[in-house]
């Protein structure tokens, strides 16, 4: 079995290291990467095997591209020839597959990825498309791959590949906004950087915790610590009235539009 990534960035990275703690061995794995110093780290830290764009391919039972959305047409095109019947699987945001088909002369193994941040430390969910002709094992072997940095969620209708991209993809950078705001009101209320970061921080980190481990759904659990005439109670009456849910929504429901956008862009010919 080879494994081959295209780009070796952080999220190429943080999926190897994944790879490896779950069983994959360094031979099994190579990186094609521009960066003659990235290559070196990789193949230094990971016993894994490294080589040049311009250079051969190994043969491999999966591709993975893990590059910027708008190299990946050229890329696509100049490993094209070397492509054989490996499953090629995109972590590249916003390219549909019927694009990523096109780029590689109707080629149609393909599984989209969306991954977020936290596979950096593997705790992310990735949401997953896989086309028609992705066979049982081609799934297996994602899953397999995806397991080493999170969990995963399947759709059957490439277009929830946009919400997914509006939750979980862009969901971190909400989270970090609002435990920005939430450590700021602790420095508005005297506390100094260190302890404020560590109240809004820990408090984000216990309730998601609570949460997981909690049958109660997040509306039952915000309602069991809302005690009747108490603080917390006038503090979300406060959110209520800002109408911060229903924005958090808007901000989801715009984020979910640019994908579609992108999607177009991404996906027109250049003229």
């Amino acid at each position: 079995m080879k494994i081959t990534y295209i780009g070796g960035g952080n999220m190429a990275s943080a999926m190897i290291g994944g790879m490896l703690s779950q069983g994959f061995k360094g031979q099994d794995i190579h990186v094609v990467e521009p960066d003659a110093n990235k290559r070196a780290e990789l193949a230094q830290q990971y016993g894994i095997s490294c080589s040049a764009p311009d250079e051969a391919l190994p043969t491999s039972q999966a591709i993975i591209f893990a590059i910027k959305p708008q190299q990946f047409r050229a890329v696509a095109q100049s490993i094209l020839p070397q492509l054989n019947t490996a499953l090629v699987i995109s972590i590249a945001a916003g390219i549909r597959a019927a694009t990523i088909s096109q780029w590689l002369a109707g080629y149609q193994r393909i599984v989209r990825v969306m991954p977020n941040t936290p596979a950096l430390v593997q705790a992310g969910i990735s949401g997953v498309y896989a086309t028609e002709h992705v066979t049982e094992t081609d799934k297996a072997l994602t899953t397999r791959i995806l397991a080493s940095i999170g969990e995963q969620v399947w759709v059957n209708d490439e277009s929830q590949m946009d919400g997914i991209t509006a939750i979980s993809g862009s969901g971190p950078a909400y989270v970090f906004y609002l435990m920005e705001a939430l450590q700021a009101a602790a420095v508005a209320q005297g506390f100094d950087t260190d302890i404020a970061n560590k109240l809004a921080y820990q408090t984000f980190a216990g309730a998601v915790k609570l949460a997981l481990a909690s049958p109660d759904d997040a509306g039952t659990l915000q309602v069991k610590v809302t005690s009747k005439g108490g603080t917390t109670e006038r503090a979300i009456q406060t959110l209520q009235t800002h109408n911060v849910r229903a924005t958090l929504i808007a901000a989801a429901a715009a984020a979910a539009a640019r994908s579609v956008e992108l999607g177009d862009e991404l996906g027109r010919n250049p003229e």
